[in-house]
């Protein structure tokens, strides 16, 4: 067997060698990376086995398996007619169950729930590994619902129309084919429908660009067509935008990831409507649409500032005159992070200096005015569900060293009450936060929190683990994990989140300082805080880690080839790392907003020079590179993964290569794969970093 082996490997390398004559990476470059993750997986053999045997890793696989599969969770609700419905995986649940209960027995805090879909059962049924990717329901009463239901966990769904008070399938109902997309109802006997029409009707990112009214009865294939984006758009799309007992159908046009044109549809005829093409429509109440701004716009010899929210009388917008309210304007530390409505009520969640104010908003007069809640102070606010037939919603509150709570709020009363909190994981009284500020290369401060013992000695040898993100305006906010307090903090280890540009966390400027030609920005940002943590005496680079998934994984990619003096430890999860041929692999196109087009001569000449699988070099001092993947990743690539680490082992790294064969581009499907990605990168952590 021994030889046998031997020889597989020779001829392989003999194979590889033939291919790599004109260039030694040639071979890599199959479409899916298929070849690559054959060399992976037959050079790269015992690497899980050193993780699985480490001694950390079967406790921490137990403790994060108790904690995703505890039954005293936050059941987080959605409210869709007379019940509150929601997800809920557990130990007996594998791939879960959607269920629902009353209004009040849910606000009782100790809920009597009621089965409506069990996944288990019906991937059982279908010989299909469904994970349930949410329910849109027929307003007002929620009688029947599209059930989203994705195989293996990838973003490309499958629609199937679903009776709520019989709890079954229609027969003969609404039925869609996978594809990436979206349906919602109309009226009860019409869908809007985005979805893989046949060849030519999808966009180079891989999404919609057709929108349909199907009616009932009829084949999807004969439903009318109202819109037709172009093929190098990044998506089209259409829902019913509704104001009390109002609605309008909407139509959006996605040009690129950042901008888009919105269309009113009515007699057979489009109207667009006038806003920016980078602003955001958040919703429409009593007849104001509320618009957040991601630039400047003058209306009329008024100039309405980047990170602003307004609101337009709709009516008057869609014959052409903007008659515009100013709802909110941020400072120089603080942004709205989401918007939410009730019945007659706006929500706004506002970040100040990384940390969540919650206001009401009511439009009397014809003007707004403003309350806040009596939300807790000094970490970070969700807005849960609201419910459209009353000012009642709910929200979450959270920090680093106090476990989630639930609450449940009324924009009416401007009332407040706690329906639930999860226990706590671990003994927070022994650890403290802490906020500082690294000063990046071109000068900017760039905060991070420390979460580390409150007599932890500043000698260099703690070990650390920083994760960012730093793309998309996506924000990183306090929260608590109980799998980070066991599996880390209570292990001696140091959690450091840093909140560098490209982020949202204050406001749209922040996240434009890292767009396309300013990308270095965000990398820059990076090791300034890596520095500063060393410079402070919290780690050094030998006991240095960095964490980060998909945009996240292409900075672990860009830091650690920049700087390996850095950093002793990289979990790469979900990665974009090629990016050369990013804009070629599923859903790639779309980001070409954010990171700039490969295949424009003056566009590569600054991505070139920070693209991760680029600048790999030969005999450096890289640290063991983690990297982590799904196969059922249908938007970033797992090609990325497999062609880097592939890339890596053949110059004679050694490495770490996790791929579970389901999970998306979330990783993992079930409560016990996510254990399992708790449990391999943390025990790796230790490994690397304790000693």
């Amino acid at each position: 067997m021994k030889k046998l082996v031997l020889i597989t490997l020779l001829l392989l390398t003999n194979i590889f060698t033939l291919m790599a004559q004109e260039d030694p990476y040639q071979w890599l470059e199959d479409v899916d990376g298929k070849k690559a993750l054959e060399f992976v997986e037959n050079q790269n053999k015992l690497s899980l086995d050193v993780l699985i045997n480490q001694k950390d890793y079967q406790d921490i696989y137990d403790k994060s398996l108790a904690i995703i599969n505890a039954t005293d969770r936050i059941a987080n609700p959605t409210i869709s007619g007379n019940y509150i419905y929601n997800f809920w995986q557990d130990k007996e649940h594998e791939r879960g169950i959607w269920r629902r209960t009353s209004k009040e027995s849910y606000n009782s805090g100790n809920p009597t729930w009621e089965t409506v879909i069990d996944i288990d059962a019906l991937s059982k049924k279908d010989n299909v590994k469904w994970v349930f990717k949410g329910a849109n329901g027929l307003y007002p009463k929620y009688n029947r619902f599209l059930i989203n239901l994705s195989k293996g966990g990838g973003d490309a769904v499958v629609v199937k129309e679903f009776d709520a008070t019989t709890k079954s399938f229609v027969n003969n109902g609404f039925s869609i084919d996978e594809s990436k997309g979206g349906a919602s109802y109309w009226d009860e006997n019409t869908l809007i429908v985005a979805s893989d029409f046949g060849p030519g009707t999808m966009t180079t990112s891989g999404y919609a660009r057709q929108v349909k009214l199907w009616k009932r009865g009829t084949l999807l294939k004969d439903a009318q067509l109202i819109f037709e984006g172009e093929t190098t758009d990044v998506s089209s799309g259409g829902y019913t935008l509704r104001d009390g007992d109002k609605k309008y159908l909407i139509v959006n046009r996605g040009p690129t990831f950042y901008t888009s044109k919105a269309f009113f549809w009515e007699n057979e005829k489009l109207t667009e409507i006038d806003i920016p093409a980078d602003a955001n429509a958040n919703g429409l109440l009593n007849n104001q649409l509320i618009i957040s701004l991601k630039s400047d716009w003058n209306v009329n010899g008024t100039i309405y500032k980047q990170g602003s929210v307004i609101s337009a009388n709709f009516t008057s917008l869609l014959k052409g005159k903007k008659i515009i309210q100013k709802i909110y304007e941020p400072d120089a530390f603080s942004s709205v992070s989401e918007i939410s409505s009730t019945k007659n009520f706006l929500l706004f969640n506002v970040m100040n200096n990384v940390k969540n104010e919650l206001y009401t908003y009511i439009f009397k007069n014809e003007k707004w005015i403003k309350n806040r809640v009596a939300a807790p102070d000094f970490g970070t606010i969700g807005i849960g569900d609201t419910d459209e037939f009353s000012d009642a919603y709910f929200f979450t509150f959270q920090n680093f060293l106090t476990p989630t709570s639930l609450y449940a709020a009324d924009a009416s009363s401007n009332s407040v009450k706690i329906v639930k909190s999860l226990p706590s994981y671990f003994d927070s009284s022994k650890y403290k936060v802490e906020q500082f500020k690294a000063t990046s290369k071109d000068g900017e401060k760039i905060p991070y929190f420390v979460i580390s013992a409150k007599d932890i000695a500043l000698n260099g040898s703690n070990p650390t683990l920083l994760s960012a993100y730093g793309g998309f305006e996506v924000s990183r906010q306090p929260v608590y994990s109980g799998v980070i307090g066991q599996a880390w903090l209570e292990k001696g280890g140091v959690f450091v989140l840093a909140n560098i540009r490209g982020g949202g966390e204050f406001g749209p400027k922040w996240h434009q300082a890292g767009l396309k030609e300013k990308r270095q920005n965000i990398y820059n940002d990076f090791h300034a805080v890596a520095e500063d943590l060393i410079a402070k005496g919290i780690t050094s680079s030998k006991h240095l880690g960095i964490q980060g998934g998909s945009n996240g994984g292409l900075l672990m990619g860009v830091a650690f080839t920049q700087r390996p003096d850095l950093y002793n430890a990289v979990v790469c999860q979900v990665p974009l790392l090629d990016m050369q041929r990013y804009n070629k692999l599923l859903a790639g196109a779309s980001w070409m907003g954010e990171y700039g087009n490969p295949d424009v001569p003056a566009e590569w000449e600054y991505i070139k020079k920070y693209s991760p699988y680029q600048n790999l070099k030969k005999d450096m001092n890289y640290p063991e590179v983690f990297f982590m993947t799904s196969t059922r990743d249908d938007r970033v690539h797992p090609g990325h993964a497999r062609k880097m680490a592939a890339k890596m082992i053949d110059m004679g790294y050694k490495i770490y290569y996790y791929e579970n064969t389901e999970g998306g581009h979330g990783g993992s499907s079930t409560n016990a794969q996510r254990a399992k990605f708790n449990a391999l990168y943390y025990a790796y952590l230790c490994m690397k970093l304790k000693n």
